[in-house]
């Protein structure tokens, strides 16, 4: 069991890119014994090396913490971990939980961190839903600069809720490790209607910013694409209902266009993994709206048709087989 009654935790980073570096930085500060698990390569080499560099919004300077190459060679010489958060891109999350269960423990809980709908499904068969907790972060604006070095635009916040089974007390304890860390946390009782009101704006900016290359203040104020935008919002919004989720937004098309507004100057992470030579996450964010609907017996073509278009835009660029659909 974890929580403030446990000093100091002991963490899991499992993924450490930009967001995953920043959790990882920002725990390790708090005084959590914090181990970087991530593929072998140039980041994790310098943070071996040299330790983690973390700058931006919470200041510049170097975090010294222990790192473990993934899959790991010598599991059983690791201490089992306290909390595994799990912050890989949501394509990586079920490989990457699967090479992490060596580290887990009995009383090992699981907090996953992706965009989009459908990780935490396959992490709960993986992991059991009785230890996963799901996180949705927000603002957090991170950024690799280089091997080693992390970028922190924003503060940033996180919601968190049992997938299903989790108590509520384990939940609030998994919030508050965050907030220890300097990280504006809360845990919430339906964890399901945060995702969908997050995914309502990420589907009304993601790919259309993937397949334009804007930023979304360009796509909200472009005459073809703003109408496009809020249809996908409102197409989102109706999938959600049809599919019985208690949402707390009444207006989705005023809802994604104030998330919109906050963000004007961003690139949505579709559109960052494009531009980085990388396969998007578009098959959990507009690509997920409309198999959903096909369930609740309705369709969602416009959300089908903006994940269609990034797939060729993908395709295009070598990032799919030619005759991978999705």
């Amino acid at each position: 069991m974890i929580g403030a009654d446990v000093e100091p935790a002991r963490i899991g980073i499992l993924g450490c890119g930009a967001m995953g570096s920043v959790y990882a930085a920002l725990f390790a500060e708090a005084g959590a014994q914090v181990i970087a698990l991530n593929r072998k390569g140039a980041h994790l080499g310098a943070i071996t090396a040299h330790g983690l560099r973390l700058s931006g919004a919470s200041g510049d300077r170097v975090v010294h913490l222990q790192t473990c190459a993934m899959p790991p060679e010598h599991a059983e010489t690791l201490p089992p971990l306290d909390l595994l958060i799990v912050a890989t891109k949501s394509m990586d999350a079920a490989q990457a939980t699967r090479d992490a269960l060596p580290l887990l423990a009995p009383q090992t809980l699981v907090l996953t961190i992706q965009n989009g709908l459908g990780t935490s499904d396959q992490l709960a068969g993986i992991v059991g839903a009785e230890r996963l907790a799901v996180g949705i972060a927000a603002a957090f604006g991170a950024s690799i600069q280089a091997p080693g070095h992390a970028h922190h635009a924003h503060s940033g916040s996180l919601t968190i809720g049992a997938y299903r089974g989790l108590d509520a007390a384990q939940v609030s304890r998994i919030a508050a490790l965050w907030r220890a860390a300097g990280i504006r946390a809360e845990a919430v009782a339906d964890i399901a209607a945060m995702q969908w009101e997050k995914l309502i704006c990420n589907a009304a900016f993601s790919g259309l910013c993937g397949v334009t290359g804007l930023r979304v203040g360009e796509v909200m104020a472009s005459a073809e694409l703003a109408p496009l935008a809020q249809a996908a919002a409102a197409e989102a919004f109706a999938v959600a209902q049809a599919a019985g989720v208690a949402l707390t937004v009444r207006d989705p098309v005023a809802h994604a266009m104030a998330f919109g507004e906050k963000v004007r100057a961003a690139k949505p992470s579709v559109l960052l993994d494009i531009e980085a030579g990388r396969r998007s996450e578009i098959e959990v964010i507009n690509g997920a709206i409309d198999p959903i609907a096909r369930r609740f017996g309705t369709i969602a073509p416009v959300n089908a048709t903006i994940a269609a278009l990034v797939r060729h835009r993908e395709r295009q660029a070598g990032l799919r087989g030619d005759s991978e659909a999705g």
